[in-house]
């Protein structure tokens, strides 16, 4: 059995970057160090006062320390840390450019003043958990011990909960459309006949190579042939899984 450390050593990169920031975000406000006012998405300031640093700390800030920061952070460890290992495994610049489209997306929505929030980390962490869902449709979810369903499902479950809850129901379902709208772009549209066009910039990979991050991605002498093969068109993320097909 794996300690702690030995745990947090074998988290991939982006993931354990993402959770390793937000408890510290947490931790740093628990401890009175600073107003989360500072980092809040406050658009005014960002526009008139050139606090441009609001448009990245808001994504950190996941709120105090409480259940609902547990199962958020949960979810990066889960879902998130899947991702990196299982369809993003050695293709860690897409999974950067996925987190960075996610909150690109949730910056425009969150322009629109009915779906403004101060703090848009949680979600993207419900993007993350929509997107494996759509990686991971048939495996089986078990709810709080309470109901088993599939895990296409397990978005729109918890967001159900959120609201019996008593959570406000539009940070969940802006993360289920910023994900849908990724998911839909590099996967339902090209296997549609659509062109590809969330192909990971070169600016991502770039830094990707130069900074080392992760493992790096496999050469073209290693890349499955014939039916596992990438289909033309489809996207990076999700090279080979022609199962999509069926869904």
């Amino acid at each position: 059995m794996s300690t702690p450390a030995e745990f947090y050593q074998s988290l991939p990169p982006i993931s354990k970057a993402y959770g390793t920031i937000c408890v510290v975000a947490t931790a740093a406000f628990q401890l009175g160090l600073y107003d989360p006012r500072t980092i809040a998405l406050l658009y005014g300031p960002v526009f008139f006062q050139f606090q441009v640093w609001r448009l990245i700390t808001n994504f950190f800030f996941l709120g105090k320390f409480s259940v609902n920061f547990g199962i958020r952070l949960l979810m990066i460890a889960r879902y998130g840390v899947q991702l990196e290992k299982g369809p993003f495994e050695r293709r860690t610049a897409d999974f950067l450019w996925m987190m960075i489209f996610g909150a690109l997306t949730l910056l425009v929505l969150s322009a629109i003043p009915m779906f403004w929030s101060p703090f848009l980390g949680i979600s993207l962490v419900f993007m993350l958990v929509y997107v494996w869902s759509r990686e991971y449709p048939n495996a089986n979810i078990n709810l709080y011990g309470l109901v088993q369903l599939k895990a296409f499902y397990f978005p729109w479950a918890m967001l159900a909960l959120d609201v019996i809850f008593g959570s406000p129901i539009w940070p969940d379902l802006l993360g289920i459309i910023a994900g849908h709208l990724y998911h839909f772009l590099t996967v339902l549209h090209p296997l549609a006949g659509g062109k590809n066009i969330l192909k990971t910039p070169r600016w991502v990979q770039k830094i990707v190579a130069r900074y080392r991050i992760g493992a790096p991605p496999p050469t073209s002498q290693s890349q499955p042939t014939g039916a596992a093969a990438a289909a033309p068109g489809t996207g990076v993320a999700f090279r080979g899984r022609s199962y999509r097909l069926n869904d």
